[in-house]
């Protein structure tokens, strides 16, 4: 595994070694704004917005409208821990046990200390790290963020906390500034927005990874006081709605203090910006998925597909549209060449680089590759896709469903008896990949 020091304040984050000469320059920034349980129709930028939302992420659709916009993005699992084991390590989380939400304080382990994360090998690469927001990743020491390849951490440990000020934080709950815990005060959302700019705006003379993991909006739905009353939100009929936007609203507000902290730094036109989700949209707390069939939990495309825009000036042109599907278990080779590195001797990496599909070219792999996902273990829901097609595995105990997602991206025609060859073959890739993953490590 590749071993990152932990450091403390801003100011003091350890110079990075050069790449050699074989890196390619100039070598972005990167920063991933990581949105928690929202819906995939709830985005200006989207197909289908939601007609309540439309107005309220004008920060974040700018960088699908400067950038391009992904209409099959996945995350390699319905639920929050899992998902971002996958995203920070590149690798299918089944692979090493993470295949649940880490319990709140669960002190028994966390994600696999021997596998590199995509922090870890940045920094190796010469980048400067940064987490803020939610980790959920694990509460020990050991699988604290500063000792998992992030420089700086501003951010509670835990899956999710309260909005507004906590009279008793847990330690799992408060802001900490890497391990030191902050007052409370303030709007967690506004407070991470500030982390991240303060980041932004350091002074230096290497590459910066920042990835800014929020909350929103995830639940509890408690909008920044006063937010409710602006007429964009006060229109919303249903109150739970109502809350849920202003958690959306407050997100892009501070989205947009990053976009404008880049600006000031002079550094936006050398940074490539992720935006995304980390699961389907939790529709009990007021997401909207549609068109698209079931919630955060479940492996319909409402659990697993997710927005996503990206914006690399020079590489990406503006307005471009991804229809290929994509996994974040892509990020990390592809934000490796972009950073003009390639992963250490040994890794197994289950995603492909981007890079020539961002470029403008459809020809690569993405269309017909297999991507996979598995909830709970041997016994639990399993499902692939490759192209069109999707097969789909709720009951072990009863035939597989397959859709046909370019025709019904509702999942709402089981296809299987019409496609026999397609779902033997399916169901074989299927068993060839269970064969490489391990039970669930905690419950």
């Amino acid at each position: 595994m590749l071993v990152a020091c932990a450091v403390s304040p801003v100011e003091e984050t350890k110079a990075r070694p050069r790449p050699g000469p074989g890196a390619t320059a100039p070598r972005p920034n990167i920063v991933v704004l990581f949105a928690d349980d929202a819906g995939y129709s709830d985005f200006g930028f989207q197909p289908d917005t939601a007609e309540d939302m439309r107005s309220l992420t004008p920060h974040i659709d700018s960088i699908a409208a400067e950038g391009a916009a992904f209409r099959a993005f996945y995350m390699s699992a319905c639920v929050c821990s899992p998902s971002r084991a996958g995203l920070m390590t590149g690798r299918y989380q089944q692979r090493f046990g993470h295949e649940k939400n880490i319990p709140p304080g669960y002190m028994k382990g966390g994600m696999d200390l021997a596998e590199a994360t995509l922090a870890d090998r940045l920094g190796e690469a010469g980048y400067e790290t940064a987490l803020v927001g939610k980790w959920h990743l694990g509460y020990p020491d050991p699988y604290h963020p500063n000792e998992r390849g992030f420089d700086w951490f501003m951010g509670c440990l835990q899956g999710s906390r309260p909005y507004l000020e906590m009279e008793e934080p847990t330690p799992h709950r408060v802001l900490l500034r890497d391990r030191t815990p902050t007052p409370e005060g303030g709007y967690v959302t506004d407070r991470f927005g500030d982390a991240a700019v303060e980041f932004i705006e350091k002074e230096r003379e290497e590459p910066f990874f920042l990835f800014v993991s929020f909350t929103a909006p995830h639940g509890p739905l408690q909008p920044r006081p006063g937010d409710v009353e602006l007429p964009e939100l006060a229109s919303i009929e249903k109150k739970r709605r109502r809350n849920y936007a202003g958690l959306v609203k407050a997100m892009d507000d501070n989205v947009g203090k990053v976009l404008a902290a880049l600006d000031r730094a002079g550094v936006a036109g050398e940074t490539l910006v992720l935006f995304t989700n980390d699961n389907g949209g939790q529709t009990q707390t007021a997401a909207v998925n549609l068109p698209l069939r079931g919630r955060k939990g479940q492996l319909y495309e409402g659990g697993i597909r997710v927005p996503a825009a990206l914006r690399w000036p020079g590489v990406v042109a503006p307005g471009t549209v991804i229809e290929a599907p994509a996994i974040s278990l892509d990020l990390t080779p592809t934000f490796l060449a972009a950073a003009g590195s390639a992963p250490e001797s040994g890794a197994e990496l289950d995603g492909v680089d981007l890079t020539a599909a961002l470029r403008g070219d459809a020809s690569g792999p993405l269309a017909e590759r297999s991507l996979f996902w598995r909830r709970s273990g041997s016994a639990g829901p399993i499902a692939a896709r490759r192209g069109r097609w999707k097969l789909l595995l709720n009951d072990r105990s009863e035939s597989p469903e397959l859709f046909d997602l370019v025709a019904d991206v509702s999942e709402s025609s089981d296809v299987a008896a019409e496609h026999p060859a397609v779902v033997a073959e399916l169901m074989a890739e299927l068993r060839a990949y269970e064969a490489g993953l391990m039970e669930p490590l905690w419950p």
